[in-house]
C-alpha cells in the first residue's frame, strides 16, 4: 500500500469568490461543468458546501466507481474538500486570486492497494486523473467566463 496523490492546477478567467462559488453549488453549477466521464451527479444532502453529500459515477480507463461523497470547507471561501465516505480518497479544491482572476487546483489522494494492483494503480491512475482533470479545469474556465459577475457595491 501507499498514498497516491494526482495534481492538476490551472487558471480560470474569473474573480476567485465566484469560482469558489460555482465549486461549492454542487446543486446548481458544479454539475454544469464536469466532463462527460461523470454520470449520474445527484446531491442526497444541502447542496452548497460544507454538509452536502453526493454521489456520482465515474467512467475511467475502462471502469465505472461509484461514489458518495461528503463536502467540508476547511477554509470558506479558498479550500473546500470532497471526502469519499466509503474510502481514503479526498479531492481538494483550492482557489486562489489571480489579479481579475484565479488559480484553481484539484488534488486527490487515497491509500492504494497493495501488491501488483497497487503498482498499476500508481503508474496508471494519476495519469488517467490528471487528464480528466485538465478537461475539468478547461469546462470549469469557460462556464465561469459565461457568469454574469456581482453588481459592483
Amino acid at each position: 500500500m501507499g498514498e497516491v496523490r494526482v495534481v492538476k492546477e490551472g487558471g480560470v478567467g474569473a474573480p476567485a469568490d465566484v469560482v469558489y462559488g460555482l465549486i461549492a453549488d454542487m446543486r446548481e453549477h458544479h454539475p454544469r461543468f464536469l466532463p462527460p466521464a461523470f454520470s449520474d451527479f445527484a446531491v442526497e444532502e444541502g447542496g452548497v458546501g460544507a454538509g452536502t453529500v453526493t454521489r456520482f459515477k465515474l467512467s475511467v480507463g475502462g471502469r465505472t466507481r461509484s461514489a458518495r461523497m461528503r463536502i467540508d470547507e476547511p477554509e470558506p471561501g479558498h479550500v473546500l474538500t470532497e471526502s469519499d465516505v466509503d474510502s481514503s480518497l479526498v479531492t481538494t479544491w483550492t482557489v486562489t486570486p489571480a489579479g481579475n482572476a484565479s488559480r484553481v487546483r484539484i488534488e486527490t489522494v487515497w491509500e492504494g492497494a497493495g501488491g501488483v494492483g497497487g503498482f498499476f494503480e500508481r503508474l496508471f491512475a494519476p495519469r488517467v486523473l490528471e487528464r480528466l482533470y485538465a478537461d475539468e479545469l478547461q469546462r470549469l474556465d469557460r462556464y465561469a467566463r459565461d457568469q454574469p459577475l456581482p453588481a459592483a457595491g
